[in-house]
């Protein structure tokens, strides 16, 4: 009676779904219907780029803003409304030029003030978006603005590539977000809040105008992905890990990369009683054993878990970059070695002396919680299948579902399954392995830290040479024995590289897109066509 009562509400779902729509079927070839994948959240303070839609840690294609910079179907970094920059010599001044020929869809004209107003703004905004390094930006003339940092980061290319430019004559934060102004290819219509939102073609678009007139942006409940898809009612659906088996009738299975590494952060530090805010429990003494995190790394088995949980739609992941160009090969291990995992036990004091399978060191059981975000199916399958594979080597992992509230409060110490997706190194090295105090951040939820790898992050900061940059980021994961690879202290056990994959209708052309960047499905909706007569 469950399961029956489960899926009639699916169907109730999908049914308020599509009547939402406007109908069953929509028969205008030139509009699309697309059902956001859980990483588009509906941003609940609307689609302003200065609070969270299109950046934050999750960055995406706003639709209603460009941005100073975008990434071309090759993957590069190009000028958008920037038409070039330069950095100077201290790499703490970046100077950009910008268009002349560009105007907001309320046929007001873009300008350098209009950049300078947007950063200044989201600088002093409670967002998502880190801008703590912006000293000052000023426009110094109409296609001139200048950014001065506090320190030298190479990697600030990436907060120019994904902060969308809002107008500042008419900006206003409290009803911005309800009615965003833009330079994007598409407006915002309509938002029915809680369903969908449509944006319409932007007339005043300075690039190549998109094909598709229309885009419905459906916000559904992972649950109701597969029959959204079944209903032939939606043009791009997400595939939930539930249903990487399935076909459905009239539509291509589009799988795209993104270097979405997910795995276990460890507990980097013993429990010597500290805590943070006074209940915050920092520490581990079964996780802060190197022994546990390396038998751990060398003795799961990443391959069985793309090809159980994700149906191989997964590769094994093992540094959380192995995808991006700052990779460093020499930083991973062989995994799948059960018999080497244990000799790693043994010689770090580890032994199952009382017979219960559970390896001890001390009177200290090698026994330890995970937590897990339970409505993520991907997450919660990837922590039972760790679990059973860490029985195996007599590491006892207890599995703990919980909100992320929760999650954050117990990560310090205890595991918990991690996702990055980041490519801008400065989030998926720096704040993930630098060291830090405790700040309930989920960045370097550990705690973990090591002074020659700290050394090498800061000179990849502060380099003006981006090559150099990541030559050094590179070099970070493995020095002296150490870093945090899973050949050095091994602060992770990253484990897989889970691609985005989505049901596309048939006739649909997405064009080139660039590799690694799956998770933004419309990243370069303006190729996007439609090659049948009808929708």
């Amino acid at each position: 009676m469950m399961i029956i009562g489960a899926v009639a509400a699916i169907l109730v779902i999908v049914g308020a779904a599509m009547a939402l729509m406007g109908g069953n079927h929509d028969d205008d070839p030139t509009h699309l219907t697309v059902a956001a994948h859980s990483n588009i959240k509906e941003p609940e303070a609307g689609f302003s780029p200065l609070v969270g839609w299109g950046c934050g840690h999750q960055n995406y294609n706003p639709l209603v803003q460009s941005c100073l910079f975008k990434t071309n179907s090759s993957g590069e970094i190009v000028p958008d409304l920037a038409t070039n920059y330069s950095i100077s010599s201290d790499g703490k001044k970046w100077t950009v030029n910008v268009r002349d020929d560009v105007k907001f869809s309320d046929n007001s004209t873009f300008d350098a003030e209009d950049v300078a107003f947007t950063f200044n703004t989201a600088k002093s905004t409670e967002s998502e978006l880190d801008l703590t390094n912006i000293e000052k930006i000023e426009a110094k003339d109409n296609k001139t603005v200048e950014f001065t940092l506090v320190e030298p980061r190479s990697t600030f290319i990436y907060d120019l590539r994904y902060v969308g430019i809002v107008p500042s004559d008419s900006y206003n934060n409290e009803s911005y977000g309800s009615n965003p102004i833009g330079t994007g290819p598409y407006v915002l219509d309509h938002w029915d809040k809680g369903q969908q939102a449509i944006f319409k073609i932007n007339d005043n678009y300075y690039d190549k105008k998109p094909f598709f007139t229309q885009i419905t942006l459906l916000f559904p409940e992972e649950a109701t992905w597969l029959e959204l898809a079944k209903s032939g009612d939606v043009d791009v659906v997400p595939v939930a890990t539930s249903a990487l088996n399935q076909t459905v009738d009239g539509y291509q299975f589009v799988e795209k990369s993104a270097g979405r590494a997910q795995g276990i952060s460890f507990p980097y530090q013993n429990d010597t009683g500290e805590t943070w805010n006074g209940t915050v429990k920092i520490g581990n003494n079964v996780t802060a054993d190197k022994a546990i995190r390396e038998a751990l790394n060398v003795g799961v088995n990443r391959q069985t878990m793309c090809d159980e949980i994700f149906s191989g739609h997964a590769t094994p992941e093992f540094t959380s970059v192995d995808t991006r160009d700052y990779a460093n090969p020499d930083a991973k291990v062989q995994d799948g070695d059960v018999n080497k995992a244990k000799q790693i036990l043994k010689d770090g004091g580890w032994e199952d002396k009382d017979g219960d399978g559970i390896v001890e060191k001390d009177g200290l059981k090698a026994s330890f919680d995970l937590y897990y975000p339970p409505d993520y199916l991907d997450r919660q399958s990837l922590a039972t299948v760790f679990a059973e594979q860490a029985k195996e080597l007599g590491i006892e992992v207890k599995l703990v579902g919980a909100d992320w509230d929760t999650i954050y409060n117990n990560m310090y110490a205890s595991a918990a399954v991690m996702q990055q997706t980041s490519p801008d190194p400065y989030k998926s090295i720096y704040q993930q392995y630098h060291s830090k105090e405790a700040d309930g951040f989920y960045m370097n939820p550990g705690l973990y830290n090591n002074t020659a790898s700290d050394k090498l992050m800061d000179d990849a900061m502060h380099s003006s040479d981006l090559k150099a940059a990541n030559t050094l980021w590179s070099q970070s994961a493995l020095v002296n024995g150490g870093g945090w690879g899973p050949a050095g202290d091994a602060p992770f056990a990253w484990l897989v590289n889970y691609d985005y994959n989505y049901f596309i209708k048939n006739g649909i052309d997405i064009g080139k897109q660039p590799d690694g960047l799956g998770n933004d499905i419309l990243i370069n909706i303006c190729d996007w066509t439609r090659t049948n007569s009808t929708a």
